[in-house]
Order: structure tokens, then C-alpha cells, then sequence
């Protein structure tokens, strides 16, 4: 059932972005009197799932669901249609009108993706408004795994900036440093400031370091399981364990190499435990198992740190949308060119269909939907105006380079881009399905 949601919320997220980027190409051929003769969800090489035709237009769903397309007259596109283009120019063909409508045909679709964005997010900021956990509300600092080990990070860090910018939301922090390439990060440490220098040398490790830092928080029982050596110790809910083996210890990340480097041996915690209003200390002998573990779930650290939410109005909701919009843009260009750079390897963490379908929820949750449709639909634009042949980014590059020289490209030269244009969209598609199927199946 969970794969099920999880393929329905994809396929009505990935046929809306589509639909919508068409309709812009669509819309803005018809307000210049460009005849569009198909419009289809999917692509539909032999036959089409359904059609129907409006007029000189041909609506329908294709069978292949790796896109869609709207096919212009007297344009060379994906559809190679050289006859059409062999015959003399019509005045309803998109060769036929001036430039600067033909450049706003192109453009179309990546403004429908940017608009659908800022419409979901200018929606979510007034249905859900903005929760987040404030990085200065981490009173107990993060933990890192073993690579921010290795940089320089000590679990409790406290981080205050990264490269001398503030981060007011928590969950910001780890990406600001990737995103920005940073090299130094402030933190506080034991009451002091310090300032951790991020080599070059772990850019690439960190992109692919998901669990690189998290919120530190104090171990709090929230559950234990039924005949586990905790509860036969007689550990409860809600103690807050202070001591292992008599040496001070609060923190769920000590207890968990403690309790590793314990295995199979039975240890004493301390706990401090609510008796009718009074904390009271009681030391508890305790089995551990081969695992390294005590049968105990961690409280969660919500209990602590406060999630703040922030609400809008209408009008106000219009603003932050157009934050975040222009925010998402900024932050995927940056891994855009990332991907162009080498060093950082980032061209490794590109994923095709299961990477993007991995990122839809198991349960269904509409705020979650629409956050990633909208980021989806940024992801789409920005890919789309990319300077690419046979992407709306190459026929914007060639109509600018028209509109400059006063020189039109041949149709043949066109041609020979489109090819080009498709054999590269081809290779990233194969490399970044490939990506998929190393990640998660053979890897």
C-alpha cells in the first residue's frame, strides 16, 4: 500500500508539472495566432492511450510516461517533422512570426513552472504558514557523524554561522554549507568561539553525507520493548539517564557508543526519575545485548526545543511565497553548478525516476504534495532553460543570437542541433537512471 501512495502522489505531481509547463508553450503560441497542432501528456510513438481533437488541435495521452510535448507548426522540435518544414512558411507557423513572439512561445513553459511554484508556495504559506526548528533553539548543539568528525566538528557544536552568515532555520544549516561551498564555519564549543575550517578535499563527501549532523538531544526513555534488559532493570518511562558505569552522561549519541563498546556485558546507568514532584537518582544494573542495545526508544527531542510557526494572511503569504520561490531558484542554481564542477563530484548524487519517486511520503500528506510539486516544478524550469539543444534553454539561445545578428539559423543547421540536443538529454537520462539503479539495488 505504501509503494502504491507513493506512485500515485509521483505520477499526479510529475503529469501536472508537465501539463502546466505545456500550457505555457500552448497559451502563448495561440495569443500570437501560432497554430499548435498536438497537445499531449506523455509521449506517443506508434499510438496514444486516448485522443481527441479541438479544432485543429490534437489533445491525448501518450503511453511512454517520461514527459510530454505540445507540437508546434513550422518548428523544429523533438518531433523532427522535416516535411512540414521543407514546404513554404504559413502565416499561423511559429516560423512565420517575429522573434520576440518566438521567444516568448519558448519561454512559456519555464513561466507556467515558476508561477505553479509561487502559487503552491504563496498557498502553503496561508493554509500551513512556516514551521521550522530556529538553529539558535538547539541548546544542546548538534552531532556529527564520523566525515564532520574528521573536518573538525565536535558533537555538542553550537553552530553560530557559516561562512559569516547567520542560519536562522536548523534544518538550513548542513545546506548552506554544501550549497555555498563553504570553508569556514563558526561555532560554540564549551562556552567558546571557535572557527572550523571545511577543506576542499571533503566537498565531495559531505554532498553525499546525509546524516552528516543532527540535533543533539539528552536521553530521555520514550519506550521500551516488552521483556528487553532495560525494562527487566527497571528502567521507565521518561527516567533521563545521567551516569553510565559511574562516569557522568547525558546524551543519547555518548550512550550509543558506550553501550557498542559494552556489548554483551551488563553496565549501570544512573537515572533520574520524578517521584511525586522530587527527581530522584536510582543506579540500575543493565544487560547488554551483542547489538550494543538496552531495548529503549529515545524520547524525542521535540519535547525540548520548540518548533516555532509562523502564520499568514492572504497578503502576507503573497511575499513569502515570492521568498521562497526566488530562494529554491537561488539554491538550485547553485547545484547546477555544482554538477559542472568536478571537484565536488556531484554529478555522482544525480537520480533519475526512483530518486525522485523516493521522495514522496509512504502515507498520504497534502503539505508534503504540494512542497515537493512546487520544488519539482522549479527543478523543471531551471533544467528547461538550460542553453541545451532540443531544451527550451537551446531555442531561447539561438532566437537571442537571432535577435543580435539579425541573422536567422538554417533549418538544416537546427536540425543537426536537435539531434545533438537529444543524444545529450539521452546520456543524462541513461546516466542518471544508472545513478538509481547503483544506489539502490547494487550499491
Amino acid at each position: 500500500m505504501e509503494l502504491v501512495i507513493k506512485i500515485t502522489q509521483f505520477v499526479l505531481s510529475f503529469s501536472l508539472l508537465v501539463i502546466i509547463h505545456e500550457l505555457g508553450h500552448f497559451l502563448f503560441a495561440r495569443m500570437f495566432g501560432i497554430r499548435v497542432e498536438k497537445f499531449y501528456l506523455f509521449f506517443n510513438p506508434w499510438f496514444s492511450l486516448c485522443k481527441f481533437k479541438i479544432g485543429k488541435t490534437e489533445y491525448g495521452i501518450g503511453w511512454i510516461p517520461f514527459g510530454g510535448y505540445v507540437k508546434i507548426a513550422g518548428m523544429i522540435d523533438e518531433s523532427m517533422d522535416t516535411e512540414q518544414m521543407a514546404q513554404p512558411p504559413q502565416p499561423d507557423e511559429f516560423r512565420s512570426k517575429p522573434a520576440w513572439q518566438r521567444l516568448l512561445v519558448m519561454v512559456g513553459g519555464v513561466l507556467m513552472n515558476v508561477v505553479l511554484a509561487l502559487c503552491i508556495y504563496i498557498g502553503m504559506s496561508f493554509t500551513w504558514g512556516d514551521r521550522y526548528i530556529a538553529n539558535e533553539d538547539v541548546p544542546y548543539g548538534y552531532v556529527f557523524n564520523d566525515l564532520g568528525h574528521r573536518i573538525g566538528f565536535q558533537d555538542g557544536d553550537r553552530v553560530l554561522s557559516v561562512e559569516g552568515k547567520e542560519i536562522e532555520n536548523s534544518a538550513m544549516v548542513f545546506l548552506t554549507m554544501v550549497l555555498d561551498q563553504a570553508t569556514e564555519v563558526e561555532v560554540l564549543r564549551n562556552g567558546e568561539y571557535v572557527t572550523v575550517t571545511i577543506p576542499e578535499q571533503y566537498r565531495a563527501e559531505m554532498l553525499n553525507s546525509a546524516d552528516f549532523m543532527e540535533i543533539r538531544s539528552p536521553f530521555v526513555v520514550g519506550d521500551l520493548l516488552e521483556d528487553s534488559p532495560a525494562a527487566q532493570a527497571g528502567l521507565q518511562k521518561g527516567d533521563s539517564l545521567t551516569a553510565f558505569n559511574g562516569e557522568p552522561m547525558g546524551f543519547f549519541d555518548q550512550y550509543q557508543q558506550a553501550l557498542a563498546t559494552h556489548s554483551g556485558q551488563r553496565v549501570t546507568v544512573t537515572v533520574a526519575r520524578d517521584s511525586a514532584g522530587v527527581q530522584v537518582l536510582r543506579t540500575l544494573p543493565v544487560e547488554v545485548s551483542s547489538e550494543g542495545k538496552i531495548g529503549v526508544m529515545v524520547a524525542s527531542p521535540f519535547r525540548y526545543i520548540p518548533i516555532r510557526t509562523q502564520s499568514y494572511t492572504f497578503w502576507q503569504a503573497i511575499p513569502n511565497g515570492l521568498h521562497r520561490t526566488g530562494t529554491e531558484i537561488s539554491n538550485y542554481w547553485k547545484q547546477i553548478k555544482m554538477l559542472f564542477s568536478p571537484s565536488t563530484e556531484a554529478y555522482k548524487s544525480l537520480g533519475g525516476v526512483l530518486a525522485i519517486g523516493s521522495i514522496y511520503p509512504t502515507s498520504w500528506n497534502w503539505e508534503a504534495f504540494w512542497s515537493i510539486t512546487a520544488m519539482l516544478s522549479l527543478v523543471l524550469a531551471v533544467m528547461n532553460i538550460l542553453p541545451i539543444p532540443a531544451l527550451d534553454g537551446g531555442h531561447v539561445l539561438f532566437l537571442l543570437y537571432e535577435v543580435i545578428s539579425r541573422r536567422k539559423p538554417s533549418d538544416k543547421f537546427m536540425e543537426h542541433a536537435q539531434m545533438v540536443g537529444i543524444l545529450i538529454l539521452l546520456a543524462l537520462l541513461i546516466f542518471a537512471n544508472g545513478n538509481d539503479i547503483y544506489r539502490f539495488f547494487i550499491k
